[in-house]
């Protein structure tokens, strides 16, 4: 059993069917939160901004070099 860090409810969630770093939802606020630990389970809050940072380094793709993989044809 673990507590909501952001609206207090009780959230049934057995330690043996997580993992560090999974993303559950609350279903009393609807608060996205991320199990830190198993044993003993902790839980926190992922912030909004955390996961605009993770969408917008999942769409962006680089080659070595840091420029954008797409390809330049110049007319001559």
């Amino acid at each position: 059993m673990a507590i909501c860090p952001e609206c207090d409810a009780e959230l049934d969630i057995d330690e043996f069917e997580v993992q560090k770093g999974d993303v559950i939802s609350c279903p009393d606020c609807g608060s996205n939160l991320e199990v830190t630990g198993v044993s003993p389970l902790e839980i926190e809050v992922v912030s909004d901004d955390e996961d605009e940072e993770e969408d917008l380094d999942e769409d962006e793709e680089f080659d070595e070099d840091g420029e954008d993989d797409e390809e330049e044809t110049w007319d001559e």
